[in-house]
């Protein structure tokens, strides 16, 4: 049987018929994500630009992995146990090799997840690990991971690419990619193919070659309306903009339902940051429904509170106590505790804010709204050392509401009560849910108070797709399977 060749981002092109009838379309899929060149980077050591994810995400995957629509699947582990405490997973290893040669363990594995949770480890899901007690290799295709206290969504974050099990410069598949020009392609092992000895699994069995490239925004998207790009992925609020000044094809934009944090973090506490009422003074001046309607984006709501609503782990989040007051009324006060903290003098900041029109926009509404509380803001770049605030534009990887939390821990923000950080520390072990909700939601309130953070909206997530991808879908993780682009058509 020929070898089948993929080209990295999508399959299952050889069911697709051309517009439904007529021969089928096995053209490659061009996919273009906006960052650097992918590289199958260690993300204990560095973050990830969209790019690496979707190259990690499919050549070394984790235990599990999400599908299309952001649920889990399998991925190394073709099964897996949670015990009825919810403190045990047991996880049964696929038979499979490393590229070159080498059994995959279950001890392998296990070194790799522990790297990710260790003191020395980068990783950005390193804080919410704490909550793994022990990573144990029953046998070579056995592995146990045990809980402190239970945690519904955990794996949700096995499935994310900074999970993903990594040796060297080999990953786990199921893709194996080769350099292709100035692209990346991968391919799936056929059935009679011995590539690095990992049997291709019955859903990732493809036909269409698939090629992957990282590019700036404005290339990728001209790329796209030029039909030679069927996908482009990795699009934020930053780079909206530009794909809006595009006469895009009908339906082509679309956009993720992503939660997480989008807003400003403080750099420092000195001068009259250091003031609870100064931080609350710059959040209840903003402007939020006219901010978030000048980026037009669908669903899209303004957001005055630290978590997002909804989350399982705490219902009843907690709201500033300026929240539904008029917004005149709430500048009035502002200027107030502005002029109160400075004596009367102008209070001027540097905003650290990533480069990208999207991001201009919204830092001129920031300035625009705090001029009115006599505030003058200055925009610096996003890896400015003395900025007095900083951006951020992170997508939650699990439905926790300890996430939102954790990212303000003395040790994270320099914003924080220590109190709080306490009511994490015992929301870590607690002995019940119940228990667990009550201290996140004390955690929740003090933090209030505090105002480490100003938010906005959730961050934005957007891709242009083709019609071509049928298997295309939107999901809260903004994670989209490559196996899974193109589906058949009934």
């Amino acid at each position: 049987m020929a070898i089948r060749t993929i080209l990295l981002g999508a399959g299952l092109a050889g069911l697709l018929l051309a517009g439904g009838c007529g021969d089928p379309d096995t053209s490659p899929v061009e996919i273009s994500a906006i960052g650097g060149t992918p590289r199958l980077a260690n993300p204990n050591l560095e973050r990830l630009d969209p790019p690496s994810e979707v190259l990690i995400h499919a050549t070394a995957q984790g235990l599990v992995r999400f599908d299309s629509a952001g649920q889990i699947e399998p991925g190394l582990a073709q099964s897996w146990i949670v015990s009825d405490d919810g403190l045990r997973y047991t996880f049964r290893l696929r038979r499979m090799q490393w590229p070159g040669g080498g059994k995959i363990t279950a001890e392998q594995v296990a070194q790799r997840l522990g790297a990710a949770a260790s003191a020395a480890s980068r990783n950005p899901l390193k804080p919410l690990l704490g909550t793994i007690d022990e990573i144990e290799a029953m046998t070579d295709e056995v592995l146990e991971i045990s809980l402190v206290t239970p945690r519904p969504n955990f794996l949700q974050l096995l499935a994310q690419p900074e999970m993903a099990v990594i040796q060297g410069n080999k990953g786990t598949g199921p893709y194996h990619a080769s350099p292709s020009g100035s692209m990346l392609s991968l391919h799936l092992p056929g059935e009679d193919e011995e590539v690095g000895g990992v049997a291709a699994s019955e859903e990732d069995t493809h036909d269409t070659a698939i090629r992957l490239r990282g590019e700036r925004a404005g290339l990728a998207v001209a790329l796209f309306m030029n039909r030679e790009a069927d996908l482009v992925v990795g699009g934020t609020a930053g780079d909206l903009p530009i794909a809006r000044a595009a006469d895009l094809p009908r339906g082509s934009l679309i956009f993720d339902p992503v939660a997480g944090l989008f807003g400003l973090s403080f750099g420092s506490r000195e001068g009259p940051l250091g003031n609870p009422a100064v931080r609350q003074a710059l959040s209840m001046s903003i402007d939020r429904a006219t901010l978030v309607g000048a980026m037009d984006v669908p669903e899209l709501q303004p957001r005055e509170t630290l978590l997002p609503p909804g989350i399982d782990e705490l219902p009843q989040i907690v709201a500033p106590e300026w929240t539904g007051a008029p917004l005149p009324m709430r500048r009035i006060r502002a200027a107030e505790a502005i002029a109160s903290a400075t004596g009367g003098k102008p209070l001027s900041l540097r905003i650290s804010m990533p480069d990208g029109p999207g991001y201009r926009l919204i830092f001129a509404y920031l300035r625009r709204d705090w001029q009115t509380i006599g505030v003058k803001a200055e925009r610096v770049a996003s890896n400015a050392r003395s900025a007095d605030l900083r951006f951020m534009d992170l997508v939650a990887p699990a439905e926790l509401a300890s996430w939102y939390l954790r990212q303000f821990t003395c040790t994270a923000s320099a914003i924080c009560d220590p109190s709080a950080d306490e009511m994490m520390a015992a929301a870590r072990i607690a002995p019940t849910p119940e228990n667990r909700r009550a201290l996140l939601a004390n955690a929740d309130r003090i933090l209030n108070g505090t105002t480490p953070f100003i938010p906005l909206a959730a961050p934005v997530r957007w891709s242009l797709v083709s019609q071509r991808l049928t298997g295309f879908r939107p999901n809260v993780f903004g994670r989209h399977n490559i196996g899974e682009l193109i589906a058949p058509r009934p």
